[in-house]
């Protein structure tokens, strides 16, 4: 009787595929959802970028917008933005990172508070704030002439450097916090151990805690770069038509100018470098083998 139960032929258990199908039928939805909300969007976007306004498909708002020397200049002025933002965000806010890490009790709440309470306020709000602070008669250029630091208001607002101070002031959250999650899970013994084994104070940063750290440094640039690379309220504001970027392009050309097609163009370009900064993100957080 073994010896007919052993020959007897293998039959493939159902079980699995019932199991794919039913975890398929738990993830339809889901991918229903994202396909309605996410790339049916994306797809009229990108049909509406190569239209010609004839009904024929045409690349003219492309080579418009990548062959012309005003509109580079203005992908350039939003990734300097862009870069510049998340440059001294990311100087800033590694240091800051460990003190909040290392702080306990109520100074830790405290410091907390002062980054979860700004994200409560609208971009609009704080950017406001700002342009009361920066513009002649505001609390700046008021206090340094009472000090006698200065005769006459400086010029601040709807310059370069406002710009910079805002963004970074507004999107520095998105820097701390994900550094700060690292770094708070971070073992200090194994900075001990190679201190122990020899190592400087400098070999320790570079070879031990920086690149335990990277995780939340990769997070931390991705999201401040892809926010401040599209940020429209923000310039707007603090430096109005001076600073042309890709986001206030697009508000042009729909809201003023009447050229969706045009807007559609750079809304993809400006969508492009958000997937390319997605995908280098997701390449350097990787483990390596």
């Amino acid at each position: 009787m073994t010896e007919a139960v052993l020959s007897a032929p293998l039959t493939k258990s159902p079980a699995p595929d019932r199991e794919r199908m039913l975890a398929f039928g738990f993830v339809a939805p889901s991918l229903l959802i994202i396909a309605l909300v996410f790339v049916l969007p994306l797809a009229l976007l990108l049909g509406v970028s190569v239209l010609d306004g004839k009904g024929g498909v045409s690349a003219a708002n492309y080579t418009r917008l990548l062959g012309t020397p005003y509109y580079l200049g203005v992908i350039w002025n939003s990734l300097r933005l862009g870069l510049l933002t998340t440059l001294i965000a990311f100087v800033v806010s590694y240091p800051a990172a460990f003190a909040l890490a290392r702080a306990r009790g109520l100074l830790r709440s405290l410091l907390l508070a002062t980054l979860f309470l700004p994200l409560a306020a609208s971009v609009i709000v704080k950017a406001f704030a700002w342009t009361i602070l920066l513009r002649s008669d505001g609390l700046i250029n008021t206090v340094l002439i009472a000090l006698g630091i200065i005769e006459d208001p400086i010029r601040m607002i709807f310059t370069q450097t406002a710009l910079i101070v805002g963004a970074v002031n507004i999107f520095l959250p998105f820097m701390v916090l994900p550094i700060y999650a690292v770094v708070a899970q971070l073992d200090g013994r194994y900075a001990e151990a190679a201190a122990t084994l020899g190592a400087s104070p400098v070999v320790v940063f570079f070879r031990v805690i920086l690149p335990l750290t990277l995780p939340g440094i990769i997070a931390g640039v991705a999201l401040v770069f892809s926010l401040s690379v599209s940020a429209y309220v923000v310039p707007t504001l603090l430096i109005g038509e001076k600073y042309p970027t890709l986001a206030t392009t697009i508000a042009k050309a729909y809201l003023l100018a009447r050229e969706p097609g045009f807007g559609a163009a750079a809304g993809v370009v400006l969508l492009a470098i958000a997937v390319i900064v997605v995908a280098l993100s997701t390449l350097l957080s990787r483990e390596p083998r």
